[in-house]
């Protein structure tokens, strides 16, 4: 299996694990007891705390630890509209957030008696901060925009709520933003956003910054405090820690303002009671240190081979049966370096993504977030960047990641080209575009130069060693 959906999972690496182990036979005592098999453990505790904390850019008390970045997100959206004041209960998220922000953001609005408005995105994922803005500081009624000059609904929310709102409650109503929850890196396209500017803009209305820095952390440089951060959730095993532990980030002026999701012991300042997991956090230290000693070097390796995979697709396929969906290169249609080094989201055109997939068994790839809950839906974040709903569904999101290697990338560039071929040709077949083949014969590796003809069938994987050289050079990679 090549294994191209980090973004979705990451595998645990060997020194994380090495780590963990003596947290599971020899230091497993609580590391609330005040004896010294528990102070110990509560030692490896502080180091990991103190771990995660260098690499996000935040004090080690600014560290609560969680199950994951689901938790945490949940505890930053309810914890804030818990106390916030009656006046003050907006909360405004970006279009392309994770599907735990939105459904936090939601459940958490009719808990409390707030709403929920979108905020757009640029084409390339970026988030729109005029709108941002005019979210922020809405216009009174009275000046507001004539509707023939208003934004269209399909720009500005769903059909069902057009306005944006997510809330029943009344546009007239003088409620002020809460929480501005925009993410730093997509987990579907790699689209950047900026916090600084995100931050700026909440802090002048009023408002607190959520920040989702999971598939960010460990992969780009993340500042929470200098960039005005407020709020930041994370996950381990995005960075090839466990799966089960992730942190919120606070500093202890708005932890102060944060309500408790679980109640019982007091552990975590009193934010998440519990016994901890120590085995998950001490891991999640040792993955945070991995990746501040690795992460330059893997970003140059990641990009080279997100590149090279695009070059190696579009010299099997042509350039105009590709399309990247996220940011590109100015006057060309390659990605673009404003996004995440390990993350490239494709579209197909005219073959399925669903059908694709099913044609490779020997590569894993996603069609969108691995948290959307499955369905043949088209991806929500495609479809708020503009998009059709024909191109989300023909669309395909790549991952590498540190253990993926450049004979993987040939491989599976090779294997993925076949796939879509075969796709389309069945496609053109079905549509009666061109007659089936009478007696398909021996399949033939397809020219990087043309396609082969229509129907053609064969194992979708390529035969050991056949791996085909094309117009396309072998980068040399560390």
């Amino acid at each position: 299996m090549i294994y191209l959906d980090n973004n979705a999972t990451t595998p645990v690496d060997p020194e994380v694990l090495n780590a963990m182990l003596p947290l599971l036979r020899e230091h497993f005592a609580n590391p609330a007891s005040p004896h010294p098999a528990g102070q110990a453990v509560a030692r490896l505790v502080d180091r990991a705390r103190r771990d995660v904390a260098i690499l996000a850019g935040a004090r080690p008390r600014d560290v609560v630890f969680t199950s994951g970045a689901t938790e945490a997100a949940n505890l930053a959206i309810t914890g804030v509209l818990a106390t916030a004041p009656p006046n003050r209960r907006r909360v405004l998220v970006g279009a392309t957030e994770h599907p735990a922000v939105r459904a936090a953001a939601q459940a958490a609005a009719e808990l409390h008696g707030g709403r929920v408005q979108t905020v757009r995105v640029h084409p390339d994922g970026a988030i729109d901060l005029s709108h941002l803005r005019a979210l922020l500081h809405p216009m009174p009624p009275s000046t507001a925009v004539p509707p023939s000059t208003a934004v269209p609904p399909s720009t500005a929310g769903s059909a069902a709520d057009p306005e944006g709102s997510g809330g029943s409650r009344g546009r007239g109503e003088a409620d002020e933003v809460a929480l501005v929850a925009v993410m730093a890196a997509n987990n579907e396209t790699g689209s950047l956003n900026d916090p600084r500017p995100v931050a700026a803009l909440a802090h002048e209305a009023g408002a607190l910054f959520l920040c989702d820095v999971t598939q960010a952390f460990g992969r780009i440089p993340v500042s929470v405090t200098e960039t005005g951060i407020d709020l930041a959730v994370a996950s381990a095993h995005k960075m090839y820690g466990p799966k089960g532990t992730g942190a919120l980030i606070a500093g202890r002026s708005v932890r102060a303002r944060l309500a408790p999701l679980i109640h019982g012991g007091g552990q975590e300042r009193g934010l998440r009671a519990g016994t901890l997991n120590t085995p998950g956090i001490v891991g999640f230290g040792a993955a945070a240190r991995i990746a501040a000693a690795m992460m330059d070097d893997e970003a140059i390796r990641q990009r080279a081979q997100t590149d090279l995979l695009f070059d190696l697709l579009v010299g099997w396929l042509g350039a105009d049966a590709l399309e990247v969906n996220g940011p590109v290169e100015d006057g060309s249609a390659r990605p673009g370096l404003v996004r995440l080094p390990n993350t490239l989201n494709l579209r197909f055109v005219d073959a399925d993504a669903d059908a694709v997939q099913s044609c490779l068994p020997d590569v894993a790839v996603s069609a969108g977030s691995a948290c959307h809950g499955g369905g043949s839906e088209p991806s929500p974040v495609l479809l708020a960047m503009g998009r059709s709903a024909t191109a989300a569904r023909e669309s395909l999101r790549f991952s590498v990641g540190r253990f993926t290697t450049v004979d993987q990338i040939h491989a599976a560039a090779a294997t993925v080209a076949r796939a879509v071929l075969r796709v389309q040709s069945l496609r053109a077949v079905g549509s009666g575009e061109v007659p089936p083949p009478a007696e398909p014969g021996e399949p033939e590796l397809p020219a990087a130069s043309g396609r082969p003809a229509a129907g053609w069938t064969g194992e979708v994987s390529p035969t050991p060693g056949r791996t085909p050289e094309l117009p396309v050079p072998r980068s040399a990679l560390p």
